[in-house]
């Protein structure tokens, strides 16, 4: 189990990676232009580069705690964060009927609940 739930981390640290990469460096009408970015015409550029910075963050919290042993807590944290930041992405594009990329962001729900649930319950991190 410990070892489906690092690559369950790791699974969603690397999408954490290149969605804040793009959020971050990507122009804001190069986000737009790709599909699905149309919910970018709705928010300001600031907030793209927020989230961004946050998803990068999250990186870093999905990762480091366990490799270093130093707040391993952080590790299901991040995933609980995930799975609200996936709630607002799955809204997002309801509201604009892209049903198919809402199932992908339905599939990251389910792996970061199950590392937020692993992590908390199954195998926590022995302190």
């Amino acid at each position: 189990m410990n070892i489906a739930l690092r690559i369950a981390a790791g699974l969603l640290a690397l999408v954490a990676f290149g969605s804040g990469i793009s959020k971050t460096f990507l122009p804001k009408e190069k986000l737009a232009a790709q599909p699905g970015g149309e919910w970018t015409h709705s928010v300001s550029g600031g907030f793209l580069e927020a989230l961004g910075c946050l998803e990068l963050l999250s990186v870093v919290g999905l990762i480091l705690p366990a490799v270093l042993d130093i707040a391993p807590v952080m590790v299901p944290v991040t995933s609980v964060c995930w799975v609200l930041l996936l709630t607002g992405a799955m809204i997002t594009r309801g509201r604009l009927g892209q049903v198919k990329l809402m199932a992908g962001d339905a599939a990251y729900f389910a792996i970061a609940v199950f590392v937020a649930y692993g992590r908390f319950v199954l195998e926590p991190f022995s302190s």
